[in-house]
C-alpha cells in the first residue's frame, strides 16, 4: 500500500503539470495561467506561464482580507540589544505598504533592482516585501560582508535604490554598517539613486545630504502603496552565491513558482498550519532567511520569527530553549552548527531542563551535513524528531528530506532520508550510467526542476547553463558526490567543485586562493576545507613565498588573513595558515588539494598515480601538525 509520501513523490514526476497544477490552488492568482510548464526554452524551463500575481499581497495582504489581521506575522527578538516586538498581519501590511510608498516616490518601480544589506531586524523582511509590493526586484547581501564583496554585487545588481541600517551587532560587539556601505559604493562603478538608511541606536550613521534617507522619516512621510501586479515569470528576487571564478553567481527566483512550491513545503515537508510559530534561526543574507524566515511561513500564514543573537552566550547556552518556550515555537530549523556549539557549552543539557518545551514538535538541520553525534544528542534531550534535509541556493527548497507532513519515515543519522516530490534525484557515474544502490558518484536531478528552484543567473544565462546544465545532458549538476541506498535514502558525502560549507555558509575556496595570491610576497597558494568539530568546515591556507622575502613567517601569515578578512569579510572564517616551501602537484601542473585534504583530516589516502614527487606530502604533513592538524596519523603510525 503506497504511502502518501510514494503517491505524492510518483506523481510530482509522471505528471508534474497535474501535481503543481493542483499545489497552485494554494496562491491567489489575479489571472490563472495559460500553461502550467512551458519547456519550449529547455533546460530554462518556466512555470504558470501568462498568470499574473503579487508575492507581497499573497504574503500578507490576503491573510489581512482573510480575518488574519491581529495574528501576530512576525515576532522579532533580540537579546543583543533588548528588544522584543509582536508584528501583525496588518501592522504589517500597512510598513511594508508606506516603505513601498516611500520606495515608488524614489523612481523604484517594476524590474527595478533593490539591493538590501542589513541585520536581523524585521526591516529586512519588511524591506523585501516592499519591494516584491512594487514588482521590483530585491537582492538582500549579508550584512557582515567586506566591502569589495559588496561593490561587486551592486556593480552586477545595478539597484535603483540600497536599504540598510546605521549597524548591526555581532555578540557584543557593534558593527557600523555605513562606513562599509559608503565604501562599497566608492568602489562600484554603478551608482544607486538613494540609500535609505534605519538608524539603531547603538550606533547613529552619519548622514549624506541629499543621497542618504532616514527609513522612519521616509515611511512615516509616504502614503501606503497597492501590489503591482507582475507575471508568475517576472523576477522576484537575486541571491548571489560564491562562484567557482571568484565572481559571485546571481541566482534569479520568479513568483509564481517560487510562492507554489514554498507555500506547499510549509505543509509537506514541515507539517506547520496556520497560525503556528515557525521559527529559521537563520539570517536573512542566506538562502533560508529568504525562504523560511521571510516567505514561506507568511504565504502560509503562519508566524516567522526574526532572531538576533546566537545559540550561545546571548546570554548562554538556553538562548534557544528560552525562544521555543516563550513563543511557543512547533518547529525549529537551523544549521548543525548551532546544536555542536549549544553541546559543547551544556554537554549535559542541563539548561534545557528549565524550560518548557512541550509546543516544539519537530527539529530541522540543514546547510551542512549533520553529524549522528549532533543528530543524536538533540533528539534524545529534545525528545522530538530530527530532522536533516539538503538542499542549496539554487534550489531554493529542500531536494531530499523527511516529509513530516505526508509521511514520516525513520531517521537514518547522515542521510536527509528521501528525495522530495518534485526532485527526480538520481546518482550518475563518469560515464552518466545510474550507479547501484550504495555506489557514490555524482548526485543529479532530471530536468525539469520542480517550481521555485533557480530561473538563470542574472544577466548570464551562458554561465547558468555551463554551470549546472552542460556536464550532465537533461539534468540539473548538484556539484555534490553522494549515493542512494537500496531504501531510497539519499547521502550526501562531498562537493565536487571547490566551494566549502562554513557553518552552514557556502564559500568559494578559490575566491579565497585569489585573494591569498594578491599579497605581493605569496607565489603560489591554495586554500582547502578541514574538518572542524563545531563548524562543519574551516578553510585553511597553504603559501609558498617568492624568493628574497625577508618578512617573517608569522608576519606574512598575520597580514594575508587580515587580507582575507578585508576582502571577503568575517564570514569567511580565514584565521589559520602556514607557509611551505612547495605544494603537492600533478605532473600536468594541478595542485593536489583533495588529499591535502586527507592528510589534514586524518583520512586515508591512495598516493595518487600522477603525482609529480610523493615526497612533497611528508613535506605538507609536517606543514599540517605545526598548525594542529595530521597528528593523529603520526600517533597511529600511518
Amino acid at each position: 500500500m503506497t504511502n502518501p509520501y510514494q503517491q505524492a513523490f510518483e506523481t510530482s514526476l509522471k505528471d508534474p503539470v497535474a501535481f503543481w497544477g493542483e499545489a497552485a490552488q494554494g496562491i491567489h492568482w489575479d489571472k490563472p495561467w495559460d500553461k502550467v510548464l512551458d519547456d519550449t526554452h529547455a533546460p530554462f524551463y518556466r512555470w504558470f506561464v501568462g498568470a499574473e500575481t503579487n508575492t507581497c499581497y499573497n504574503a500578507v495582504d490576503r491573510h489581512v482580507a482573510d480575518g488574519r489581521g491581529d495574528q501576530a506575522a512576525i515576532i522579532y527578538d533580540s537579546p543583543v540589544s533588548g528588544t522584543k516586538r509582536i508584528i501583525t498581519y496588518t501592522e504589517l501590511q500597512d510598513q511594508v505598504s508606506r516603505l513601498a510608498g516611500g520606495l515608488a516616490g524614489l523612481g523604484v518601480t517594476k524590474g527595478d533592482r533593490v539591493l538590501l544589506y542589513m541585520p536581523m531586524i524585521p526591516e529586512a523582511v519588511i524591506g523585501m516585501l516592499a519591494a516584491a509590493r512594487l514588482g521590483a526586484i530585491h537582492t538582500v547581501v549579508f550584512g557582515g560582508f567586506a566591502p569589495s564583496e559588496l561593490a561587486t554585487r551592486i556593480n552586477d545588481a545595478a539597484p535603483k535604490v540600497i536599504l540598510s541600517a546605521s549597524c548591526g551587532i555581532e555578540g557584543s560587539r557593534v558593527l557600523p554598517y555605513k562606513p562599509m556601505l559608503d565604501q562599497a559604493i566608492d568602489l562600484s562603478a554603478h551608482k544607486p539613486g538613494h540609500t535609505v538608511i534605519y538608524q539603531r541606536p547603538q550606533a547613529v550613521a552619519d548622514m549624506k545630504a541629499g543621497v542618504d534617507l532616514d527609513w522612519t522619516e521616509l515611511t512615516a512621510a509616504s502614503e501606503p502603496h497597492a501590489c503591482v501586479t507582475v507575471k508568475a515569470t517576472d523576477p522576484l528576487y537575486i541571491l548571489y552565491t560564491s562562484g567557482t571564478t571568484g565572481q559571485p553567481k546571481g541566482v534569479v527566483r520568479d513568483n509564481g513558482g517560487h510562492m507554489v512550491a514554498l507555500k506547499w513545503t510549509m505543509s509537506a515537508i514541515y507539517d506547520i498550519k496556520p497560525g503556528e510559530v515557525f521559527w529559521a534561526a537563520s539570517d536573512v543574507g542566506w538562502v533560508v532567511g529568504h525562504s523560511y524566515i521571510c516567505y514561506a511561513p507568511l504565504l502560509h500564514g503562519a508566524t516567522t520569527v526574526v532572531y538576533e543573537g546566537k545559540p550561545v552566550g546571548t546570554p548562554d547556552a538556553g538562548a534557544f530553549w528560552r525562544m521555543i518556550a516563550e513563543y511557543k515555537v512547533s518547529a525549529l530549523f537551523t544549521a548543525p552548527t548551532a546544536f555542536r556549539a549549544i553541546k559543547r557549552e551544556d554537554p549535559d543539557a542541563k539548561l534545557l531542563q528549565q524550560y518548557d518545551l512541550s509546543s516544539l514538535r519537530t527539529l530541522f538541520l540543514a546547510g551542512e551535513r549533520s553529524d549522528p553525534d549532533t543528530i543524536n544528542w538533540a533528539s534524545s534531550n529534545l525528545k522530538v524528531p530530527v530532522i536533516d534535509h539538503w538542499w542549496q541556493t539554487e534550489t531554493g527548497w529542500a531536494i531530499a528530506a523527511n516529509c513530516m507532513g505526508l509521511h514520516q519515515f525513520p531517521v537514518k543519522p547522515g542521510s536527509p532520508t528521501k528525495p522530495v516530490p518534485g526532485w527526480g534525484l538520481e546518482v550518475l557515474d563518469e560515464s552518466h550510467q545510474p550507479c547501484e544502490p550504495g555506489k557514490v558518484g555524482s548526485l543529479v536531478v532530471r530536468l525539469p526542476l520542480p517550481p521555485g528552484a533557480l530561473v538563470t543567473l542574472w544577466n548570464a544565462d551562458q554561465r547558468c547553463h555551463d554551470s549546472y546544465y552542460s556536464e550532465f545532458p537533461g539534468y540539473y549538476k548538484t556539484a555534490d558526490a553522494g549515493y542512494i541506498d537500496e531504501d531510497g535514502y539519499a547521502y550526501v558525502m562531498a562537493r565536487t567543485d571547490d566551494i566549502i560549507n562554513v557553518a552552514g555558509h557556502r564559500l568559494s575556496t578559490g575566491a579565497m586562493e585569489e585573494v591569498l595570491a594578491s599579497h605581493p610576497d605569496v607565489a603560489e597558494c591554495a586554500v582547502i576545507g578541514v574538518a572542524d568539530q563545531l563548524k562543519g568546515q574551516l578553510p585553511l591556507g597553504f603559501v609558498c613565498l617568492k624568493a628574497g622575502v625577508s618578512k617573517s613567517h608569522e608576519q606574512v601569515i598575520k597580514e594575508v588573513v587580515q587580507l582575507v578578512r578585508e576582502r571577503i569579510g568575517p564570514v569567511a572564517a580565514f584565521k589559520t595558515c602556514t607557509v611551505v616551501a612547495r605544494l603537492p602537484k600533478t605532473r600536468s601542473g594541478k595542485i593536489l588539494r583533495g588529499t591535502m585534504q586527507k592528510i589534514a583530516d586524518n583520512q586515508d589516502f591512495k598516493m595518487p598515480a600522477t603525482i609529480d614527487d610523493p615526497a612533497i606530502l611528508d613535506e605538507i604533513e609536517e606543514s599540517l601538525e605545526s598548525v594542529g592538524y595530521a597528528k593523529a596519523r603520526k600517533e597511529a603510525g600511518q
